[in-house]
């Protein structure tokens, strides 16, 4: 599964620090996403923006609805081969998967286990920054949207820094992006 990275935020309100910033974690956090093949003129930013409002689903209810595969340790709204979807990231019993919630019905639509490569790297990183957590995924993106108004959250990945263990939040209001750090601990 080969992918090209969209930054989003580059030319949306984010500042030069707030672009720094998403450009230092993009390749861990990489919510948005494209598939080099994507022969669609629209970019992987603007599709997500433009899925989200079709997405009667939020992200927490994606965390929720994955819970039967295992335990999340990541979730986003992304565009892969140019379809938008919700993706969570699970583990149970030391194995890894993928599961894509469909963003209408909050149904589980597709579980795929992560066996190599970048994604089973990824998932290895993220169940090492959870192994520490005392709260969930869910509870640190609705910390995070009762702190900022009006927003929805994109996407939230933990990781560990300085020893501790912090899930990074994604939200997004109109074309206003903002990266949330809240402790996982």
């Amino acid at each position: 599964m080969t992918r090209r990275k969209v930054i989003i935020g580059a030319s949306i309100g984010l500042g030069a620090l707030g672009l720094v910033a998403l450009a230092g974690i993009a390749d861990r956090f990489s919510i948005l996403r494209a598939d080099e093949d994507d022969d669609d003129d629209d970019t992987g930013q603007e599709a997500v923006v433009r899925g989200l409002r079709f997405a009667k689903v939020s992200l927490q209810q994606g965390l929720n609805a994955s819970e039967r595969e295992g335990r999340p340790i990541s979730g986003k709204f992304e565009v892969d081969r140019g379809n938008f979807q919700l993706s969570v990231y699970t583990t149970k019993d030391g194995r890894f998967s993928e599961v894509l919630v469909d963003y209408s019905t909050g149904e589980i639509s597709k579980v795929t286990r992560i066996t190599a490569g970048d994604p089973l790297a990824t998932a290895q990183a993220q169940s090492a920054a959870m192994a520490r957590a005392k709260s969930s995924l869910k509870d640190v993106v609705e910390k995070s949207l009762a702190e900022a108004a009006d927003f929805r959250a994109v996407g939230v990945n933990p990781n560990l820094k300085d020893g501790r263990s912090v899930a990074t939040v994604l939200l997004v209001k109109g074309e206003d992006f903002r990266l949330v750090n809240q402790s996982l601990e």
